[in-house]
């Protein structure tokens, strides 16, 4: 088999190597990472989906002050549409774990979330970002007609070969094929049949995704260094997005406990959860899913549940205490590596796909 590291994906997003930095919202993916994997050769991902319209575009900035290389910005391409029919039970059941931290208790009323996407998409068109990336779903049509106008690529996360091949007749330009190995949220479009969404592995959902689309997959799940790369290669992707592997990189945003309990962890340590969300997502399971799976009551939606965790959340960070954090993370653990930067991340990888082919 004649394996080439200079895939398509790499002419069509004009990067050196065929790896993707996963867009990892919420604190772990940094501008300066997203900076470091794009000087590396790989795509650097900004993982902007909590980030307030301003904010992102101050990040933009920045990047573009760190690397004149291609980078991404990665959205959710969801409504924010809060549900608040059960707010009551849940910030009850929320405030008996706020007392651990001593946190004002909360009462039953509505919670807001503010809906910043399209402020968000705007801002990506406006700063001509080279690359927008997607979780949830592919991006509206008007959306896509913006982007393409402004030559942006844009890249879709998808866990099915349906969703595949809805993310190819919109328009993507690529797809990330996530197994059920990766860490972070489940890029499932539609959970209402599927509370944990689509959990097919990255060797069953590569091959099959490629055998039914025409443009370039990139295969996300438990990949963690140049083996995981030459077998999706194998499977006939053309590149890899590596989120967790980056986690405890010297760039990482990732708190200091959330490393610790990553670098203590193995591949036993993860389950897929929606507790603190209110969407399916893997992380290193912990007291905080325990006490909640314990009360039986089913999480608000995303991101109704999101808002509502989010002091005990901050609280838990504040005082080191990764029980009580959503410590998102995939099953390669044990593969991670303590204080590497992400250019030797990168470049390792790469190394031992050239000593393998």
């Amino acid at each position: 088999m004649n394996i080439k590291l200079d895939t398509e994906l790499c002419r069509i997003f004009n990067i050196r190597y065929p790896i993707f930095l996963a867009g990892m919202a919420g604190g772990p993916g940094t501008v300066s990472l997203t900076a470091a994997v794009s000087n590396a050769g790989g795509l650097g991902t900004l993982g902007a989906a909590y980030m307030e319209p301003e904010a992102i575009r101050s990040a933009i900035r920045d990047i573009r002050k760190l690397t004149n290389a291609p980078f991404g910005v990665n959205l959710f391409s969801i409504r924010a549409t809060d549900d608040n029919t059960r707010t009551g039970e849940v910030q009850r059941e929320l405030n008996d774990i706020r007392n651990k931290f001593g946190l004002p208790q909360v009462a039953g009323e509505g919670v807001r979330t503010p809906d910043h996407f399209e402020q968000q998409f705007t801002v990506v068109l406006e700063e001509k970002v080279p690359v927008i990336s997607t979780a949830f779903d592919v991006l509206p049509a008007h959306m896509i007609e913006q982007a393409k106008a402004g030559g942006i690529r844009i890249v879709t996360m998808v866990t099915t070969v349906n969703e595949a091949l809805l993310a190819e007749q919109a328009g993507c330009d690529a797809i990330v094929a996530q197994g059920s190995e990766a860490g972070g949220h489940r890029g499932t479009f539609d959970i209402s049949n599927r509370p944990m969404g689509a959990n097919i592995g990255t060797m069953a959902l590569v091959p099959q995704i490629v055998d039914r689309v025409h443009i370039p997959v990139i295969a996300a799940g438990g990949i963690m260094d140049g083996r995981g790369l030459v077998a999706a290669l194998a499977l006939g992707a053309q590149g890899v997005q590596m989120g967790t592997r980056f986690l405890t990189s010297v760039e990482s945003g990732a708190h200091i406990s959330y490393r610790q309990k990553l670098l203590a962890s193995t591949e036993e340590s993860t389950v897929i959860t929606n507790v603190f969300s209110g969407r399916p997502a893997r992380g290193v399971a912990n007291e905080f899913i325990e006490v909640w799976e314990k009360s039986r009551l089913e999480p608000l939606p995303f991101p109704t549940q999101n808002t509502a965790t989010r002091d005990i959340r901050t609280a838990a960070a504040k005082q080191n205490n990764p029980d009580y954090m959503s410590l998102w993370a995939g099953q390669g653990l044990r593969m991670l590596t303590s204080g590497q930067s992400a250019e030797s991340i990168v470049q390792e990888t790469i190394n031992q796909v050239q000593i393998i082919l």
